[in-house]
């Protein structure tokens, strides 16, 4: 059977040409997470006001775990690091240094008011940038992010190499994707992430896979993927208050 969320039309999010480019911000030192959610909330809110342009916002965070809208209080194995609950929807996940953070804040009003539709273009946004390192990225129909096929580890062995969780705001997205350049991956090991449990699925990254790959090189692959899926960007600019 044809996942359906391949199947979906993903050039619809492009707005037309002299829209405006969205812009694209890069944060070099860690971002606190509750700093970010209050960035968020003012950018977003000056979206849905045409006030402000669209944004993606890519970052890393200090080590902490988040529960989205679907999180159990059993998902947080060893209080490692802070917890912070977050209206994102999935379940409980880690961020921390070594993984690349995208931000999206789009007007999906005037793009396309899907959300199904908006998590399978960050889904194949996700697997444009993985095969620029001739990584294939996998969609699964029964769990949200992308998964890699990990064959050496026995029949049936996949990894998940970046999560997915958004929500809406009038119609504006926020929250968004996390892929993993070089993580600590044992830190996934103190949380159920993203609620799956069976065995054959764990957590890899992309210098785990064996790739010499930094972050500087994953924000370049994002980015023209990015235009790929949902149109033009602008250039980096100073990092400073969204």
């Amino acid at each position: 059977m044809v996942n359906d969320r391949q199947s979906l039309d993903l050039t619809t999010f492009a707005l037309p040409s002299g829209s405006g480019a969205v812009e694209w911000r890069i944060s070099d030192a860690p971002v606190p997470y509750p700093e970010s959610l209050s960035a968020m909330d003012a950018r977003v809110a000056a979206i849905a006001d045409r006030t402000a342009p669209e944004l993606v916002w890519l970052l890393e965070h200090p080590p902490l775990y988040t529960s989205g809208t679907s999180g159990k209080a059993g998902d947080l194995l060893e209080a490692r690091f802070p917890m912070f609950q977050t209206g994102r929807g999935g379940q409980v996940t880690y961020h921390g240094p070594g993984q690349r953070v995208a931000y999206v804040m789009l007007d999906l009003k005037r793009r396309r008011p899907d959300v199904r539709a908006y998590v399978a273009s960050l889904e194949e946004w996700i697997i444009r940038t993985l095969a620029a390192f001739n990584v294939r990225g996998e969609r699964r129909e029964d769990r949200v992010g992308v998964w890699v096929r990990r064959p050496g580890k026995g029949p049936g062995h996949e990894d998940k190499i970046a999560a997915i969780g958004v929500r809406l705001r009038r119609w504006v997205s926020f929250h968004g994707i996390a892929i993993n350049v070089e993580p600590d991956l044992s830190h996934f090991q103190a949380i159920v992430p993203c609620g799956v449990v069976d065995p054959r699925y764990g957590v890899t990254s992309l210098v785990d896979l064996g790739l010499p790959v930094t972050t500087a090189d994953v924000d370049i692959a994002l980015r023209q993927a990015f235009a790929e899926v949902f149109g033009d960007t602008e250039a980096r600019l100073p990092e400073a208050t969204i």
